[in-house]
């Protein structure tokens, strides 16, 4: 009987460890419905090819996120004329839920030509990286 009651306090104990563990750990349930560059805000004009002057909207469709996602676009000129490798040229960051997000770079003066790219992060996690270039 002694044994019954031993395994009865172990079962108790291993409840309680797993309900805490469970209680500190969360997992978000956002993705990425899809993602694409425009030339315009609206998203219509979708592209992989700038113009040095234009202005470069990224579209993200975000699905099943919670209202404190957080979204963070890392722009990055990877190989262009007149700067160094991977140089980051821009960093912006969206919080809301489900939807669609608009984020956009303007060029100061005038993009130089070569490769750029944008990383997409939710919550801290990459998860897209979309490239495009300036011609």
């Amino acid at each position: 009987m002694a044994r019954k009651g031993w395994w009865r306090i172990r079962a108790v104990w291993g409840l309680l460890l797993a309900a805490s563990l469970a209680c500190s750990v969360s997992f978000s349930t956002a993705r990425i419905e899809s993602a694409h560059l425009a030339t315009d805000e609206a998203g219509t004009n979708e592209t992989d090819v700038f113009g040095p002057q234009d202005t470069i909207y990224l579209i993200v469709e975000l699905a099943s996120a919670p209202d404190d996602t957080t979204t963070r676009a890392v722009w990055t000129a990877v190989e262009v004329e007149g700067a160094d490798p991977n140089t980051q040229i821009g960093e912006y960051e969206l919080e809301s839920g489900s939807g669609t997000l608009t984020f956009t770079l303007e060029p100061e003066t005038a993009w130089p030509m070569g490769a750029y790219q944008v990383v997409i992060y939710l919550n801290d996690d990459e998860k897209e990286t979309l490239e495009y270039r300036v011609a």
